[in-house]
């Protein structure tokens, strides 16, 4: 039943499917999102959905299914999404936590109604793949069309080109317009996302987290360009990660009302993204994906954790200004043709806001960071970087991480971020 596939590519609780995976709930799902009782599954192939690195609090696999009902014979492919069972680190992480829930609610409720008031301003934007089945139980699952047979891609073996990361700000700048009008218009509608990277149950008291600061102060005092902002960083290590929940929760327990505060997608990385090519020349889409951590936020923590986790180090350095521009001109174009009615927010304004959530900067710097870099190594396990601490280490010392941290400090020391 299942695929033989090259099992180094792939994580370890991906290469087994669950017991439930089988031709009776493939005919269950696809006679549900068909309207048409399945008389029988031909045949079914289940492998692994996606590479080492590529997502972690999921697991995912594809279904290619072979399945006969009234009206003849057909073959699908789809994605099926839910939660890990193997015991081990990622199931501990994300135990008791409600992504499932929230992924759920944006598949069915909210992005249909995103879509819904562009496509009354006449806008086409597809903001979301189509989910063709979801239930929380007895399994956490969702099932989506296979976005591969439509040629998209996920890029893995070259940098994005500064066009791909203006198509996601593009396509993210709409997605945040329409969150404030309706915000705006239907307070309601969006009030039970709030749960977002940090309120995950386990993941403040998870070790990768602890580690992060403690690997960029040894950097720092390591490496002579960068020994002047040592002192600096040391004085906050050792109650670094109160001070980053602190600036967290003073917002999420204060939230403003003002331009500012959309939806965020909370989770926006290069390989949460999808793109498609008409042909190898001719940009036709991207497609965002992974909304399990969506929740209400200033804009500009979807936009900070964007420049560490999905602009590329040169465009870090080269196109940072003109990349957060772009977006902006973007989003209060798209405010103007769906009619937002509320407060417009201003370009000064958001510029602004951008390093106020210093120690969220500081966290993506020391923590993330290094992880991505990580990434760009194929023969690196993305799980075992997380849970292997001198694995963690080697990674805050490599050539490229450093480079990137000497720019953006330089960068912060500009603008005066580096002051007690």
């Amino acid at each position: 039943m299942s695929g033989n596939p090259d099992n180094s590519q792939f994580n370890d609780d991906e290469l087994v499917p669950p017991e439930w995976l089988n031709s009776e709930f493939m005919a269950h799902v696809l006679g549900s999102h068909e309207k048409e009782p399945v008389v029988k599954v031909i045949d079914l192939t289940l492998s692994p959905a996606s590479a080492k690195g590529d997502h972690y609090a999921s697991i995912m696999f594809r279904a290619k299914v072979k399945y006969a009902n009234a009206n003849g014979e057909f073959e699908k492919s789809v994605i099926i999404k839910t939660m890990p069972e193997a015991e081990g680190h990622k199931k501990e992480m994300l135990v008791g936590s409600p992504i499932f829930e929230t992924e759920t609610g944006m598949y069915t409720k909210v992005l249909p109604e995103f879509e819904r008031i562009l496509r009354q301003a006449g806008d086409s934007t597809k903001l979301y793949v189509n989910c063709i089945y979801h239930s929380l139980e007895p399994h956490q699952v969702l099932v989506f069309e296979d976005l591969v047979e439509m040629d998209y891609f996920v890029l893995k073996d070259r940098d994005a080109t500064l066009d791909e990361i203006h198509r996601v700000y593009f396509k993210l700048a709409k997605w945040h317009a329409v969150s404030l009008k309706v915000q705006h218009e239907q307070p309601e509608f969006l009030e039970a996302y709030t749960h977002g990277l940090f309120e995950m149950p386990h993941f403040m008291s998870d070790p990768f987290m602890k580690t992060g600061m403690q690997f960029f102060v040894e950097l720092l005092s390591q490496e002579p360009e960068l020994n002047k902002y040592h002192s600096y960083f040391k004085s906050i290590e050792g109650d670094f990660l109160e001070r980053l929940v602190a600036e967290w929760t003073e917002i999420r327990n204060n939230p403003k009302v003002d331009p500012y505060r959309v939806l965020c997608h909370g989770d926006l990385h290069l390989r949460n993204i999808m793109f498609k090519y008409k042909d190898p020349g001719s940009f036709e889409d991207c497609m965002l994906l992974d909304f399990q951590i969506s929740h209400l936020f200033p804009l500009t923590f979807d936009l900070v954790y964007s420049i560490y986790m999905l602009m590329e180090a040169e465009h870090r350095f080269k196109h940072y200004d003109d990349l957060i521009d772009y977006y902006f001109f973007v989003f209060e174009d798209v405010l103007k043709k769906i009619d937002y009615k509320g407060e417009m927010p201003t370009q000064e304004g958001l510029w602004q806001r951008l390093l106020q959530p210093k120690y969220y900067h500081f966290f993506l710097l020391s923590t993330f960071l290094p992880l991505m870099w990580a990434v760009r190594d194929k023969s690196v396990d993305f799980g075992d970087v997380l849970q292997n601490e001198e694995k963690r280490r080697k990674c805050s010392f490599s050539e490229g991480y450093i480079k990137d941290v000497k720019r953006m400090l330089a960068r912060w020391d500009m603008f005066g971020l580096l002051q007690a």
